[in-house]
């Protein structure tokens, strides 16, 4: 392990910066022992700054002294060494803050580094700049020591940088910062005038105000032209008299206008304070309609407003209802409607869910902001990513996305590479293949065979299982066979298949049937999923008792959301298989956009799966006129 002291922390950072690009920059000093550029939580975004571990605290002198304000992606980053007490860092002790810098004055100009170096040793230095890169006039320099500080506030307060007068002080923290704000806040004494007449003096103006005390300033804003631009400012000696006069001034009329008077404010405090005051209406406004705005999608290009109203209007009051629309006045194929009370709204998810409106099955559910949806995908993309490198972990793959990403360099040293990678970081979708669920002698009655693992089951729709016709896929070179189990019962009542010498191709299924590839274009419930194989549809089918295994609540309570899914559409398929063995799929992944508690009752329900099988076929009957139709 590296000592401590050779650790360094590396700041102002580009979000893109990786932990190869700071590789190849740092190990030119020495060899570097680990990487790791922080993230979010969810996003796996950057979050700006890394941390590098050298093997001896030398190279990490070398690296400070040498690489400290270089430039990675065109943005100057800042090295400093690794503090691991956030008690030493939150005191601030050594920190000082400088303003009025000139533009031109970076983080390691003589002016400034250079400078304040003199004065003791300088643990970092930082000039504040924009989104794009100018200098906002003000930096911090945080020394080693209190003394080194103080010392640098005596020589350097009032002097001139860049024949720029700079005002030197100990830094003080946001929080102290903001009661001091609020105590001036209510000392003040310069006041705010406005919607004053154009025609109106200084002499007036001020003369107005001197009733009420001694008025120290008070200014008119003109225009290049001289003209009143009809605000001003005054200042009294006193903070009771700019009191006094804000309260008997404000809303009065003055020359047939009504003034608006109130205390000063800096420009970032009033944008502060419309901005608090929006967010306000905003959350006021989502309170008022929480529970009771409804959010309905799939909507047919043909429902217009009163439509959209007239469905859900059984269910309650409605005050409002819209379907979104282009600027060309086209159905976005969505839209709102708004009850009087969540009961009703409530009621109206649960019945018009899922119910067949035109040719499409509605998706109902409460309205949410896009910051609560973008919070909720990103929260289940870290869960699935966890349970794939569970997954990892469960199977031992050598160098599994497990833990954070952390580099390490290649080749020999005190921190191999593991497995072969040089980086370990979290899995993304589809980078793992697919694990069956089941163990190797618990065949599910029913189910096919699954390949050896690294070679990716038969599927027909989202990881359904499909009928595969024809001898099994050869494995991979280098791979045995799957063991064949007498003992294992045939699928659907047929004999068992051997299997094909390596390398043997697979049978090829009879013409006009379609392949697992064509099935695997499952229908789902969505206006743009096209599916130009189904061409011949029966319009009724009832789904027979197949034998498929039972699943109780607790089991499923117990899986993840996605093995959940898969679970229910495993048992959905077989029943649906037999009476309809080539629309299998599609009507198993149309069922399962449905919620799991409806899913489990069509189970348990064959009257209410037959009834949904009906109204799948349907929609598919309908959906191949529409294609042939369009075709001739």
């Amino acid at each position: 392990m590296p000592s401590p002291s050779a650790s360094l922390y590396v700041g102002e950072l580009d979000p893109t910066v990786t932990e190869a690009m700071l590789f190849e920059i740092f190990n030119m000093i020495g060899p570097v022992a680990s990487i790791r550029v922080c993230r979010d939580a969810v996003t796996r975004r950057s979050l700006g700054y890394a941390y590098v571990n050298y093997l001896n605290a030398a190279d990490g002198e070398r690296a400070l002294e040498q690489l400290n304000y270089s430039l990675i992606k065109g943005r100057a980053c800042r090295i400093m060494w690794s503090q691991r007490d956030p008690a030493l860092r939150k005191t601030g002790q050594g920190n000082i803050f400088i303003k009025n810098l000139d533009e031109q004055i970076d983080n390691k100009a003589s002016a400034l580094h250079d400078t304040f170096a003199a004065f003791g040793n300088v643990l970092s230095c930082k000039v504040a700049t924009d989104e794009h890169g100018r200098s906002k006039g003000y930096g911090f320099v945080h020394y080693e020591t209190a003394e080194a500080a103080d010392t640098a506030i005596k020589a350097v307060n009032g002097m001139l940088l860049n024949d720029k007068k700079v005002y030197v002080g100990h830094h003080i923290s946001r929080k102290e910062r903001q009661s001091k704000i609020e105590e001036m806040k209510s000392q003040f004494t310069n006041i705010y005038v406005k919607n004053v007449d154009p025609e109106v003096t200084e002499e007036e103006f001020r003369e107005l105000f001197t009733q009420f005390g001694n008025v120290t300033s008070a200014v008119i804003q003109v225009d290049d032209e001289g003209r009143s631009r009809g605000f001003g400012f005054v200042n009294f000696e006193s903070h009771e008299e700019a009191q006094k006069a804000c309260e008997v001034l404000h809303d009065n009329d003055y020359k047939g206008r009504k003034l608006f008077v109130t205390r000063a404010q800096k420009k970032a405090e009033r944008e502060e304070e419309l901005r608090k005051s929006y967010e306000q209406a905003k959350m006021e406004k989502m309170s008022k309609y929480q529970g009771v705005n409804l959010y309905i999608k799939n909507l047919d290009d043909e429902v217009d407003d009163e439509r959209l109203r007239a469905e859900f209007e059984p269910f309650g009051s409605i005050t409002s209802a819209k379907v979104m629309r282009d600027e060309k006045g086209t159905s976005k194929g969505f839209g709102f409607v708004c009850f009087s009370s969540p009961d009703e709204a409530t009621k109206a998810v649960a019945e018009m869910n899922n119910k067949m409106i035109g040719s499409k099955p509605l998706y109902v559910s409460l309205a949410q902001r896009r910051e609560v949806r973008r919070q909720q995908l990103e929260s289940q993309i870290a869960q699935r990513n966890q349970i794939r490198m569970q997954q990892a972990a469960a199977s031992g793959l050598a160098g599994g996305y497990i833990n954070g990403p952390m580099y390490y360099p290649p080749g020999p040293g005190a921190f191999p590479p593991q497995g072969g990678r040089g980086m370990m970081g979290y899995g993304q979708p589809g980078m793992l293949p697919p694990r069956p669920r089941y163990p190797p002698n618990a065949q599910v009655p029913g189910m096919p065979l699954a390949g050896p693992y690294g070679q990716a089951p038969p599927q027909a729709y989202g990881g359904m299982p499909a009928y595969p016709r024809g001898t099994p896929r050869a494995p991979p070179a280098g791979r045995a066979p799957p063991p064949t189990d007498p003992s294992i019962p045939p699928v659907n009542g047929s004999a068992p298949r051997p299997a094909g010498p390596p390398g043997a191709p697979a049978a090829r299924p009879p013409a006009g049937v379609p392949t697992v590839a064509a099935r695997a274009q499952a229908y789902k419930l969505n206006p743009q999923t096209r599916n130009p194989g189904a061409t011949s549809i029966p319009g009724s089918a009832a789904v027979p008792g197949a034998d498929a295994p039972a699943l109780s609540p607790a089991a499923l309570a117990n899986s993840s959301p996605m093995e959940q899914k898969q679970m229910l559409g495993e048992i959905i398929y077989m029943k649906i298989a037999p009476a309809q063995p080539e629309l299998a799929g599609k009507i198993t992944g149309m069922l399962l956009e449905m919620d799991n508690a409806e899913l489990l009752h069509l189970l348990e329900t064959p009257d209410a799966m037959n009834n949904k099988v009906n109204e799948a076929l349907a929609v598919l009957h309908e959906f191949s006129q529409k294609e042939l139709a369009e075709a001739k």
